[in-house]
């Protein structure tokens, strides 16, 4: 069994999410500490920047983490850091497997697969593949798990 990983550039796509969000955050308590003069503003702008600086370590370390392997009857895909998780999703249990990708994904030439199962618990993703392969895999999980499927 070979694990994949998964593009790196998904890194980015993160990293850019994590940055919109930071810049609202960081705006509103740059207003709010220059009309009240308070330095708790000021103490939550640097809490705000170490909170940032974390989250972009756990970001690349957990892209890493992301990995799938296709085997004979099913499909394995891990991730986590902390708390890691290995989900493997039978292809005759597969009901529709769907590609995405949004803006930003899209800008950095990457696609989303998630499988969804009959157990709704237990539907999986695989962020930050090349649209190609995203493709492939959309296209060989469904006729494997049609193929799995007819034999039940």
């Amino acid at each position: 069994m070979r694990w994949q990983p998964v593009s790196s550039d998904l890194i980015w796509v993160e990293l850019l999410r994590l940055a919109a969000f930071l810049l609202v955050v960081v705006l509103g308590l740059a207003v709010g500490w220059a009309v009240s003069g308070s330095g708790l503003f000021g103490v939550a702008l640097a809490g705000v920047a170490l909170v940032g600086v974390l989250r972009t370590i756990t970001i690349v370390r957990a892209v890493h983490a992301w990995g799938y392997a296709e085997r004979e009857d099913d499909l394995l895909v891990r991730h986590g850091l902390l708390v890691r998780r290995l989900s493997i999703v039978p292809y005759s249990r597969m009901q529709f497997v769907d590609v995405s990708a949004g803006p930003l994904e899209r800008a950095f030439g990457l696609a989303t697969v998630q499988l969804h199962t009959a157990a709704a618990a237990s539907d999986a993703r695989v962020p930050g593949l090349r649209p190609a392969e995203a493709s492939r895999l959309r296209d060989r999980l469904t006729a494997l798990g049609r193929d799995r499927a007819e034999g039940l």
